[in-house]
């Protein structure tokens, strides 16, 4: 955190807000509630699963901490909510490629350790580079092609989770593309389209958590 920031500086960057109460954005704020539903459903996947391992579990509640800190950004629209909105997501998208090249891969531990630490060098070193083309959204397209890239390894082995992830990745791009258009169809479309991302992303992370359920590996008997 840089010294002397003011956690409580609001904040204003989407096309809904046009005001400063709690309710500004009602429809970014309550569109969260699909983070929950994807978190129920994973959930609910791993509660029926032959093999309940601890990795799914953290990552399905780690998607209610998304919903629970995307509801805080778009509420209170300050700094210190902003915090709660991107960490969440940024620690889900490494650990899930971290699982993904460990489980449906099969990398070694110490392999998938070194590919997620690269893969978070890669997405520092490329945000900047394309953040002048996409904005806020650049950090999020690193994501998105790992997915694509693991999902295509994954369906050229005929890994039963392939399809998913890839099938993740499409979502993700639609997701994407909403987020990036919310302020310039502002004009057009006043309660602008973030809410479309949120609902979109809450699919592509309930895709990722069926998944990750799906391939845990069996307990030996």
């Amino acid at each position: 955190m840089v010294q002397g920031m003011d956690l409580t500086a609001p904040i204003d960057a989407y096309c809904e807000r046009i005001g400063t109460g709690f309710w500004a954005e009602s429809l970014n704020a309550s569109s969260n509630i699909a983070f929950f539903a994807a978190a129920v459903l994973g959930l609910w996947y791993w509660r029926r699963a032959p093999a309940r391992d601890w990795p799914s579990l953290y990552l399905i509640y780690l998607v209610g901490v998304i919903g629970t800190g995307s509801f805080l950004f778009h509420t209170f629209a300050n700094r210190w909510s902003s915090l709660a909105d991107v960490i969440p997501i940024a620690i889900f998208i490494y650990a899930y490629f971290g699982l993904a090249l460990r489980r449906f891969v099969g990398t070694s531990r110490m392999a998938a350790s070194v590919g997620t630490l690269g893969f978070f060098a890669a997405s520092l070193t490329g945000e900047p580079l394309l953040a002048s083309h996409l904005g806020s959204s650049a950090g999020y397209v690193p994501g998105l092609l790992a997915l694509y890239a693991i999902g295509a390894h994954l369906i050229a082995r005929n890994h039963p989770q392939g399809w998913p992830v890839f099938t993740a990745g499409a979502v993700f791009t639609a997701s994407l593309a909403f987020r990036m258009v919310d302020l310039p169809l502002c004009p057009d479309w006043p309660r602008g389209t973030h809410f479309l991302w949120h609902i979109l992303n809450a699919t592509t992370l309930g895709l990722l958590l069926v998944a990750a359920v799906r391939g845990a590996p069996p307990k030996p008997r």
